[in-house]
């Protein structure tokens, strides 16, 4: 049984066994959990109610056409509502096409430059004729190994500024952004992530990390640039500027507007956002998402960024059937997805966990020499060297008249070359993605992912056009007169594959490349790579790289698609040991602004007397200090305060209006798996524990994590650094650092130390 001491201060209470369970400093999934704050959706739900009965009564005092008056703010609030996410979607699909634009321009510029019309990219400068003997695109020099110098100049440049304008302006515009947003829909706030500042450096900063060429997609950070529109547009609206759960669904909405202009697919970004992102879903959620990627996509079309009715570079059409005999291929592809959404995330955990502990403090330096090292030998891969939304562009497309001057094409090219090459780009995108991503530029993996997949798609496809050509005979079922082998298409499948493995995602990625290729032929086949793919990771994987980067960067989620595991543990187990309380029968002003001054708690239970510890209700932190702000000025010390319903003695200040007198409450003997259930359902910030009618303790959303990671170690086994590698590893990097700029300074100057001094 818990038992409880009154301390010498008032309103707190103690137990005698604090904090047995909880060893903060050595779990390693709670490091963050402080720099989030727990919405608590049922008081944010009780806050509003409250506001709506004072607005009636006010109207119903103040009026007596109450009934039109109610119509008329009813209608203005839903018009107000549809208003600002028609303007979010706008504002999304202009940003889009606008990175479209940059990001195509940076990349082309690496390799050369239109002559008289220095902003037009490559495709635009060859408008028309094959870009391969176009005359109006030059490379920089004459001099091919000065070409190759000013390529890796260029992508340095690119990527330096990105990583500089992140690091002084906005440090939270680095990386993906869908593990915090994935928290914050949950219900944790993490401040300044989706500000204004954090919104404009990531538009700044994408394409021209993008553009340096280095292994990242702009897909994951679409998403986050776009909810940062969401919550900016929402703050600015004065229905939804303290309401979470309305803002929930605006940052719900945005989310699928950015996954839509990624992709040009709005219903994919609709699926994406209820697969991935909701926590929660409601009808009015997904109706709005809708109608916040459609206005995004079709502003996106309306700026026609390629100039080519396509909303994103890599979309094609295939006109051909496919055939059965293709099944066995499709299953080769599915377990090259499979077993690169185990391996990628694996080795890449590895690399954010060294960068953590080694790299933090040379975050600029580390972009620097990622970009060399890209770029130093990408140049001679075409498949590396191009944007990757172009070299997909290129795998997936079909050979046909009017697609047949690239070598892929040409049907006396040197397939084995080209098989190589695919293959090595696809081991080289594989390496450059686990070592890229995660570093302190806007970064996402989803693009990344699909290129690795389509560069090995292509591969096998050409092999399979190679096995046809050679053996006819043993396809009976294929039609003479039409092409049966498309190796294409299997670029496309591995794309998918690759793509549902580093995600974890189903259905959103068979929706997404639905949409892609408009071919309702091509659905079953990708089902059929993305079930294999995803029995794959269900077998030996784990969580998708965004739920598996949650865990390793310590950040608070309560997954509702998640199981927890308790067995027959009660609530006393989690329950938090230190509570503090307000009992109502003698309760001061003075006692009130020190319990404020001396926590940081964010509800405050209420008791009746020191004696008897009964639940009377519960206060919220931000309601006490509204009513103080606003309702108390000449009151001293010793005022009492009320916090019990009825009349109240004119000399006590009537807090009973902001205390939720029904708060929830679990026995002590409650199961934790019927109390996870409950805050993932309904939402609360805190549960209050109870035995025997008293307050014996407080339950938090955290509480049940921090337990949940302290007494059960979930952690994936490639989660598990081994500490003494990293060390080795750093010592090795350091010695050849040093080494390198000794050497240097002793070729060039005949002095060791002018680089580099210990």
């Amino acid at each position: 049984m818990q038992v409880f001491n009154l301390m010498e201060e008032p309103g707190q209470l103690r137990n005698r066994n604090t904090g047995s369970w909880i060893n903060q400093e050595d779990v390693n999934q709670v490091k963050r959990f402080d720099e989030f704050t727990t919405i608590d959706w049922v008081q944010d739900e009780l806050r509003d109610h409250r506001f709506q009965l004072l607005k009636q009564n006010n109207n119903r005092n103040s009026s007596s056409n109450t009934t039109k008056i109610s119509w008329r703010n009813w209608f203005l609030s839903v018009s107000l509502s549809w208003l600002g996410l028609a303007v979010v979607g706008v504002i999304i699909g202009s940003i889009a096409g606008c990175l479209n634009i940059i990001t195509a321009w940076l990349a082309s510029i690496r390799t050369g430059r239109c002559v008289g019309n220095f902003y037009l990219t490559k495709a635009f400068c060859c408008w028309g004729s094959n870009e391969e003997t176009c005359s109006h695109w030059e490379p920089w020099f004459q001099f091919p190994p000065a070409n190759y110098f000013m390529f890796i100049s260029i992508s340095l440049l690119l990527s330096f500024t990105a990583s500089l304008l992140v690091k002084v302006y906005a440090p939270k515009a680095a990386g993906s952004g869908i593990s915090e947003i994935k928290c914050i829909v949950s219900g944790f706030a993490i401040k300044g992530f989706l500000g204004w500042p954090t919104l404009i450096i990531k538009s700044l900063c994408l394409p021209l990390a993008i553009g340096s060429g280095l292994s990242l997609g702009k897909e994951g950070p679409s998403v986050h640039y776009a909810v940062c529109v969401g919550n900016c547009i929402a703050k600015l609206m004065g229905n939804y500027r303290n309401r979470a759960s309305k803002g929930r669904e605006f940052i719900t909405a945005a989310a699928a507007a950015g996954v839509a202009v990624a992709f040009g697919s709005p219903m994919g970004g609709v699926v994406y956002s209820l697969e991935e992102i909701s926590a929660v879903v409601h009808l009015s959620t997904i109706w709005k998402s809708y109608f916040c990627a459609l206005v995004a996509v079709t502003t996106l079309a309306a700026l026609n960024p390629f100039r080519t009715g396509q909303l994103v570079m890599f979309e094609v059409t295939f006109d051909t059937n496919w055939q059965y005999f293709e099944v066995p291929l499709f299953i080769i592809l599915g377990i090259f997805g499979g077993i690169y959404g185990i391996l990628i995330p694996k080795y890449n955990i590895a690399v954010v966990s060294f960068r953590k502990n080694y790299l933090t403090n040379f975050a600029l330096r580390e972009v620097i020499y990622l970009t060399l090292l890209t770029a130093s030998f990408c140049y001679f891969n075409e498949f590396l060297r191009l944007d990757m939304t172009e070299s997909m562009q290129i795998l997936f497309r079909e050979c046909t008249v009017n697609f047949h001057h690239h070598g892929l094409c040409d049907p006396n090219s040197n397939k084995v070359r080209f098989i190589v090459s695919l293959l090595f780009a696809t081991l080289a995108r594989c390496g450059l993605t686990i070592i890229t991503y995660g570093c302190k530029v806007p970064a996402g993996i989803f693009v990344p992912s699909m290129a690795a997949g389509a560069t090995f798609g292509r591969a096998v496809g050409i092999l399979f056009e190679l096995f046809y050509q050679k053996y006819p005979s043993l396809f009976v079922s294929c039609n003479k007169d039409e092409k049966c082998v498309i190796p294409g298409t299997y670029a496309f499948l591995g794309a998918a594959a690759a793509l549902s493995g580093i995600t974890d995602l189903t259905v959103t990625v068979v929706v997404i490349m639905f949409e892609l290729t408009g071919a309702v032929r091509y659905i079953i086949p990708t089902m059929i790579v993305v079930a294999v793919t995803r029995a794959i990771m269900d077998s030996w994987g784990d969580k998708g790289i965004a739920e598996q980067m949650i865990i390793l960067n310590g950040m608070p989620l309560l997954d509702a698609k998640e199981d927890f595991h308790f067995g027959d543990l009660y609530v006393s187990a989690a329950m938090s040991t230190v509570v503090s309380v307000i009992p109502q029968d003698q309760f001061t002003l003075g006692q009130l602004n020190s319990l404020l001054t001396k926590t940081n708690y964010t509800v405050f239970p209420i008791i009746k007397s020191i004696d008897d510890q009964s639940i009377v209700g519960i206060i919220d932190r931000e309601d006490i200090k509204y009513f103080l702000n606003h309702h108390h000025h000449n009151e001293t010390s010793s005022t009492k305060c009320n916090f019990i319903s009825g009349n109240p003695n004119g000399l006590e200040l009537n807090l009973a209006p902001y205390v939720n007198h029904a708060p929830i409450v679990v026995l002590a003997f409650t199961t934790m798996s019927y109390t996870t259930d409950l805050f993932v359902k309904i939402g609360p910030s805190y549960i209050l524990v109870e035995e025997e009618g008293k307050l014996v303790g407080i339950l938090s959303r955290k509480d049940i994590l921090r337990f949940e990671y302290s007494f059960h170690d979930h952690t994936p086994n490639h989660h598990k650094t081994n500490a003494a590698l990293e060390a080795k590893i750093w010592h090795l990097m350091h010695y050849t650092n040093r080494s390198f700029w000794r050497n240097m300074g002793k070729l060039f100057f005949n002095n060791e130390t002018r680089f580099w001094t210990d």
